[in-house]
């Protein structure tokens, strides 16, 4: 491996709270409550001086800008500004690629990015009455694309794309109860405990389950489409959560003498807004291409099991390898959280087990795609 330029992006801290079911065990706490504490926890284990900004993805509100208001609930002071990303399911991987590119044009020195996302307390929102006599039509999204090119809902979405791909449902539960069997297992073995911010005594995932194996998958009856292959059981869960990310440069890691993952490829593309689910495989064949070389580990928000089927099919990524301690199928998807929660199981996972070379990626909603790949610091 050469050696990297002075300025090349190091994640050296990386934390997240328990992922909770919408309505569930972190039902009561908003954005900024949800998010000071994990802020606070990187910081100060990154070991940083100083913070020059906190950027955070966010897809539901509050509005204005949470990852400000998140900021100075954690106690950073006035001087810390905070910039909010929204690029749906991408926007907290976003954030932290925002962040790094910060470092490599030399903007700054210490960033801390993720998401957060509490749909349990998120606002309702409401198309604007025409008349002072009209009620509100409330709207459970807002628009991902023009209707006349094609908005579609991700349920269906990801039953068109999950056909189209040639998967079948029982590959799809299969995966499910292997993102479920993974995750029950890391959890039981600690290995997310280095990764967990308790919040409010909530000190563990609360979603994942020990007994949901394929015969119960198969009973499951399609939830999107009537001849549809995605299911409540095989898809994710509405979840509220927040994740972290130290980001510096190579320079300012090896004076503080810290562990980390360096940032050695990214794309963002574009594709089909009626297939949002594959939207991430030209970047996944784009740093693959770059890299010359295949991940060990793979972390893929897994919104839906025949979706990630389907990108790792097309990019020639072994399923096996996808997310090794269970993803969102198991976890949860809180939506502007999940792409930073993908980097905090990969940090930990690669300074734990020694891997030299992972991946980041998801696709989201409008046919978006990010891919990030990332090698361990000698």
């Amino acid at each position: 491996m050469t050696e990297a330029p002075p300025n090349t992006p190091v994640i050296t801290a990386a934390r997240r709270t328990p992922v909770g079911t919408a309505g569930g065990a972190l039902r009561d706490i908003e954005l900024d409550r949800l998010t000071a504490p994990v802020l606070h926890a990187v910081l100060e284990d990154s070991g940083f001086p100083h913070v020059d900004d906190v950027l955070l993805g966010n897809t539901r509100g509050p509005g204005g800008n949470p990852a400000r208001v998140a900021a100075l609930r954690a106690g950073f002071g006035h001087a810390v500004p905070g910039t909010t990303v929204d690029r749906q399911c991408a926007s907290g991987l976003s954030a932290v690629v925002l962040a790094a590119d910060l470092v490599t044009a030399g903007a700054g020195e210490y960033y801390l990015a993720g998401g957060a996302e509490s749909a349990s307390t998120a606002p309702w929102r409401a198309h604007r009455p025409r008349t002072p006599t009209e009620p509100p039509v409330f709207r459970e999204r807002a628009p991902f694309a023009p209707p006349e090119i094609g908005d579609p809902d991700m349920g269906p979405a990801a039953d068109l794309v999950a056909a189209e791909g040639g998967i079948s449902r029982r590959r799809q539960d299969r995966f499910a109860a292997r993102s479920h069997r993974r995750a029950v297992r890391a959890r039981e073995s600690g290995e997310f405990t280095a990764e967990l911010v308790t919040v409010n005594g909530v000190g563990a995932d609360e979603r994942p389950r020990a007994g949901l194996d394929e015969r119960r998958m198969a009973r499951f009856p399609p939830a999107f489409t009537p001849q549809g292959t995605a299911t409540a059981a095989n898809s994710c869960g509405i979840a509220d959560g927040a994740a972290v990310l130290a980001v510096t440069s190579e320079r300012r890691r090896a004076r503080l003498g810290l562990p980390g993952i360096r940032l050695s490829a990214r794309r963002t593309s574009g594709a089909d807004p009626n297939r949002p689910g594959t939207a991430a495989v030209p970047a996944m064949r784009a740093v693959l291409e770059e890299a010359g070389r295949v991940p060990e580990v793979v972390e893929f928000t897994e919104a839906f099991a025949g979706q990630v089927l389907a990108c790792t099919d097309a990019s020639g990524i072994d399923e096996g390898t996808v997310s090794p301690d269970g993803g969102a199928i198991a976890l949860g998807h809180p939506w502007g959280a999940s792409g930073a929660i993908l980097l905090v199981r990969l940090f930990h996972r690669m300074t734990r087990n020694g891997h030299r070379l992972g991946m980041a990626a998801l696709s989201s909603g409008g046919g978006l795609g990010v891919a990030t790949l990332w090698e361990l610091v000698d």
